[in-house]
């Protein structure tokens, strides 16, 4: 768990930078940076192939660089909550107390970074991008979740049985 938390954080200040990195025309595989993604990450916006001016490449920036910005007080307490829990021994009295405590502050943390993410989108789809770019972010979208559609399907033709058995 501790793992997956860590991994966590680092990986939404990482889809930050990776936001930067896109909005200034930096090489990667898609917005999120994730090949498999094709410029979706949490339902963010498809903008490969969208021919961007450099006007809006610096506004997207500097709307994803405010994003980050509003959050990167609650990613480093949370990350000194997590650090403190993990200091602790599961035998320590409070232990049970902090790991709830880290779960809401996660949880809190999560919520604003979704809603964060969202806002920063719709700015961006609804002040910079021209029309002809919002139907390419809408073709982009389709596209997306037909490819998805098509996997999902794929997956379940040719899903192999289990081997495992649950006898313990």
């Amino acid at each position: 768990m501790r793992k997956t938390m860590t991994l966590s954080i680092i990986l939404a200040a990482a889809i930050g930078c990776s936001a930067l990195a896109f909005a200034q025309g930096g090489p990667g595989p898609g917005f999120g940076g994730h090949g498999g993604h094709h410029g979706f990450h949490d339902g963010g916006l498809p903008l490969r192939g969208v021919t961007l001016t450099d006007a809006q490449k610096a506004s997207i920036k500097q709307i994803k660089q405010s994003e980050f910005s509003s959050l990167k007080s609650q990613f480093q307490a949370v990350h000194q909550q997590r650090q403190a829990f993990e200091a602790l021994s599961p035998s320590s009295s409070g232990y049970q107390a902090a790991a709830a405590s880290l779960a809401q502050a996660e949880g809190q943390l999560t919520t604003a970074r979704i809603t964060a993410e969202a806002a920063a989108d719709a700015q961006i789809y609804n002040s910079v991008l021209t029309g002809t770019q919002q139907t390419q972010v809408a073709t982009n979208k389709a596209n997306f979740q037909a490819r998805q559609a098509e996997w999902q399907q794929f997956k379940a033709e040719h899903a192999t049985p289990s081997t495992s058995s649950s006898a313990q």
